[in-house]
């Protein structure tokens, strides 16, 4: 038996009852929208907030709380978006303010929510005050907005310290000055056309303050705040005395990331969110060397959430994965805050190819590896993530068993780490090709044209068109696990699980009435039968007392 359908309200009743009870972000399901990739209204082949609009009934029955919206602000798109010109803003290739307006309305009538991101890190290259800084040459009040300082060496030809761009190479970029002459140096940590802002002067902590309020006037639920943890940098610019610092990323205390004075920031913020009704929350993207210093941002006078990076990248091995969950429950317990779970986003490959390549690869895979073996432990993964207590993020196609495209032609390659050539691994652009919707049609539904990065022709079969209704297929599975989820009380809410004895490579857990059994192993294994088959990722024989689990596969019963 699997994928068993329990008894629940109607998707309709369930959202708005759910998306409106208290503390919400508790145990919310949030889903990501990369907006150029979800729907295109206009056939110019690029996805937009009218299409997004369009879709909302789509995201209501597939059972989320909330949406997650990733930039759709004024940009000149060196970096998709979070290169932010103008933060009250929508660029013209995703709509308008109006646009923005009727979505934020139409997801309330709906019963979702929308957070939108939040980009305080750094602007574009063509946000006004950078313009001016350059434009008004040495000794501008708006260059003390960014971190422009003088190079090193002779004539100051090199940069002001050793610190390496994520994207690759130096941090910093020399400026040509209004009389032709080279210049200063300002801060990137990403892109070139991506300054950074300098948090000690007050004019930029004014300025994130009254684009708080703006968005909060608009009616969006909350924010998800990018680069959370690297708004603050260590006083003076010290050097850090690597050449090899992409490697140290996650596993160190950086000078310009995790800082300890981003806290007294989000404390400012909270205060504002806090005037407004309806549990507006934040949600940090903050990658810190330990799932213990991502407590310090969800403190109660802080933020809500925090992604939980150190899940994301565990393997599909039942040890690491236990280790993993009650490390962040953990962490998560003297703060009060709930631990969050995600197995993919728009940053990293996805997780049914991840899961489809030997252990050890990373999160930014090129190989396809065994596709029906990624599929397979990659529906395990998402049960298991759903029974964990806390809050979880789905992102876009993840629901359609959708693989990375990891073939695409360089030539139409996006992702400016790519194109700057070393850096990250440069190949985000495979998880964020547009999803399919229909069977036919030359971008499967996404619009009435092309799409921006190319669909494998084979994703008509992968779409939401072939899937609805299939028993057995991957979105039937999803809209079952969320159904259960919000009808199930011991699901979600809480902090706690109780481990089972369980075979080596299995994970079992009891939450009230209810009981998970994740088998992350390559053969069937022999369980109790711990009640009622909720749901289950694949095929579930039972015998009296005994349950034979598959390879790869989760199981959720219920003992009521």
């Amino acid at each position: 038996m699997s994928q068993q359908h329990p008894a629940a309200p109607a998707h309709h009743s369930a959202v708005a009852t759910v998306a409106h009870h208290r503390d919400w972000w508790r145990d919310a399901v949030i889903y990501q929208v990369y907006p150029r990739s979800f729907a295109d209204s206009n056939g110019d082949g690029m996805g937009d907030l009218e299409g997004v609009r369009s879709r909302l009934p789509y995201l209501r029955d597939l059972g989320v709380d909330a949406v997650w919206l990733s930039p759709f602000y004024a940009s000149p798109q060196a970096d998709a978006g979070y290169d932010v010109a103008d933060y009250r803003a929508v660029d013209p290739m995703f709509g308008s303010l109006l646009d923005a307006d009727a979505l934020i309305r139409d997801a309330h009538a709906h019963g979702l929510r929308v957070i939108v991101d939040l980009v305080p890190n750094h602007s574009s290259d063509q946000h006004e005050w950078f313009k001016r800084a350059l434009a008004e040459g040495p000794g501008s009040p708006l260059r003390d907005r960014y971190h422009f300082r003088p190079g090193k060496g002779k004539n100051g030809g090199l940069p002001p310290n050793d610190w390496e761009s994520i994207f690759g190479g130096p941090a910093w970029t020399r400026v040509t000055e209004p009389d032709g002459s080279p210049g200063e140096w300002y801060l990137h940590l990403f892109a070139p056309e991506q300054p950074d802002f300098n948090w000690e002067h007050p004019a930029v902590g004014d300025e994130f303050r009254s684009i708080l309020r703006f968005w909060l006037d608009m009616g969006v639920d909350g924010f998800r705040i990018d680069v959370a943890h690297g708004l603050v940098k260590a006083e003076g610019l010290p050097d850090l005395g690597s050449h090899d610092q992409l490697k140290l990323l996650g596993n160190d205390v950086m000078p310009f990331f995790d800082q300890d004075g981003v806290h007294a920031i989000y404390r400012q913020w909270r205060r504002i969110l806090d005037e407004y009704s309806g549990e507006r929350i934040f949600v940090a993207e903050a990658w810190t060397p330990t799932v213990e210093r991502t407590a310090n941002y969800v403190r109660p006078d802080e933020l809500h959430q925090a992604f939980n990076f150190q899940y994301l990248g565990t393997e599909w091995d039942a040890e690491e994965l236990r280790r993993v969950i009650d490390r962040t429950l953990q962490a998560m317990r003297p703060v009060g805050a709930p631990a969050t779970w995600v197995l993919s986003n728009h940053d990293v490959t996805r997780h049914a190819t991840r899961f489809a390549n030997p252990p050890g690869l990373g999160t930014q895979i090129r190989a396809a590896g065994d596709r029906e073996l990624g599929l397979r432990r990659a529906r395990a993964a998402t049960l298991l993530m759903l029974a964990l207590p806390g809050s979880a993020y789905i992102y876009q196609g993840e629901e359609l068993g959708l693989p990375d495209v990891v073939d695409l032609p360089d030539e139409v390659r996006q992702d400016p780490a790519y194109l700057r050539g070393a850096g990250q691994d440069g190949f985000r652009d495979g998880c964020r090709v547009p999803i399919p919707w229909t069977r036919e049609g030359s971008s499967h539904g996404f619009g009435s044209a092309g799409s921006w990065l190319p669909q494998p022709a084979s994703w008509g079969e992968l779409s939401v068109e072939a899937q609805t209704g299939a028993p057995g297929s991957t979105l039937e599975l999803y809209r079952s696990a969320l159904l259960a989820r919000r009808a199930h009380p011991s699901l979600g809410e809480g902090d706690t699980v109780e481990w089972l004895r369980a075979p080596e490579g299995v994970l079992a857990f009891r939450r009230g009435d209810f009981v998970c059994v994740a088998n992350t192993t390559g053969e069937s294994v022999s369980t109790p039968a711990y009640g009622r088959v909720l749901l289950s990722s694949g095929e579930v024989a039972e015998t009296g007392d005994e349950a034979k689990v598959p390879a790869d596969s989760t199981v959720w019963w219920t003992t009521a």
